[in-house]
């Protein structure tokens, strides 16, 4: 399904994804919503991922999730009628903030732990490695979702979660979770590039996971699956001669770089 993607705001939106546009300011943005809503581009783009559709088998590699009456279909649900309890607390509020991967999200946390701003005045080329890998999620991840379209946790159920409600939601299965999945790829290459802050960038990934249970739009299980595939897809990456030479600039420009975030938690 194709619609209009509506305004994005933010000064580390703007200036992070702005030389990755291919349309002119007049043309209509229009996104694909195959995977999660927030997922899609921030702004129309003329990069593509690395990987080519049927690279890695996602819905094998998996396997399906586990059925509701199962133990672990048992514990989801528990899980999330647990984390139900969280509303308005300081980590559902980060959960809100983690929900947004570009613009002042994820990518602004990764900034501050990294000590340097991935931007695309500073990093370009480590920018422009995670706006592909993001692609190559949708890539290797959407034929997973669709093969075992499984219904997220808060469908027919009315409890808070930490993003409106929307339509797409009904029908965008909930396995594997396409968040987790670009954390924890982003989490792996970040820490290759960086090593000493490798830690850092790994808890940042982890906790993008994490909050995609706290905000009740996944299930545990979905986010185990979402890492699992992200560590398939990175190995596959490094089989690629492209994805190996923007790993080579990447690392040179991380090291020149000086300038530390701004706005970053004491």
């Amino acid at each position: 399904m194709i619609r209009h993607l509506p305004p994005f705001a933010g000064v580390a939106l703007a200036v992070g994804l702005a030389a990755c546009a291919a349309t002119t300011a007049s043309s209509p943005q229009l996104v694909d919503e195959s995977l999660d809503a927030p997922l899609v581009n921030p702004i129309p783009t003329s990069l593509t991922g690395y990987l080519a559709q049927g690279v890695i088998d996602g819905a094998t590699l998996l396997g399906p999730p586990p059925a509701p009456d199962s133990l672990i279909g048992q514990a989801d649900r528990a899980r999330y009628l647990e984390t139900r309890a969280l509303n308005d607390t300081p980590r559902w509020k980060q959960a809100m903030v983690d929900n947004d991967l570009w613009g002042g999200g994820a990518l602004k946390q990764y900034s501050c732990r990294l000590g340097v701003s991935i931007d695309e005045k500073q990093t370009p080329a480590t920018l422009r490695i995670l706006h592909r890998v993001e692609l190559d999620v949708r890539t290797v991840g959407k034929p997973a979702k669709d093969h075992y379209n499984r219904a997220r946790p808060m469908i027919g159920d009315d409890r808070p979660i930490c993003v409106p409600r929307e339509d797409w939601m009904k029908t965008n299965a909930s396995y594997p979770s396409g968040h987790s999945m670009t954390g924890w790829s982003w989490s792996l290459i970040l820490a290759e590039l960086a090593p000493a802050k490798a830690d850092d960038m790994l808890a940042v990934g982890k906790q993008i996971g994490e909050s995609r249970i706290i905000c009740g739009v996944h299930y545990a299980s979905d986010i185990e699956a979402g890492r699992t595939l992200a560590g398939a897809m990175v190995a596959r990456l490094h089989a690629d001669p492209q994805f190996q030479a923007d790993m080579r600039k990447a690392r040179a420009e991380l090291a020149r770089a000086k300038a530390a975030p701004r706005n970053c938690p004491a």
